[in-house]
């Protein structure tokens, strides 16, 4: 993942985990900060996901942290709808 510092993961976290949540089926009701924390989780996850498992180059740049970033949020609200009990 590129090195986008505390402010550029904070973006794209809340770009990420909107995008997630509007493609996830189902009504996700965890407000901005939950928002932005999911993405951000879901950039940890997907960059390592994206990486160490699809064996692919680090995403490069904005639009590459994001499209990864947003999968990986996706897979995060599907495991907390999943352990949550959330539908």
């Amino acid at each position: 993942m590129p090195d986008l510092g505390i402010l550029g993961w904070i973006i794209v976290g809340l770009i990420a985990g909107a995008v997630a949540g509007a493609f996830v089926p189902g009504r996700q009701r965890y407000g901005c900060l939950g928002t932005m924390l999911i993405g951000i989780l879901g950039g940890i996850l997907g960059g390592f996901l994206w990486v160490n498992v699809l064996n692919q180059a680090p995403a490069s740049g904005w639009l590459g942290a994001i499209i990864v970033a947003t999968i990986g949020a996706a897979l995060v609200i599907l495991v907390l709808r999943g352990v949550g009990g959330r539908s």
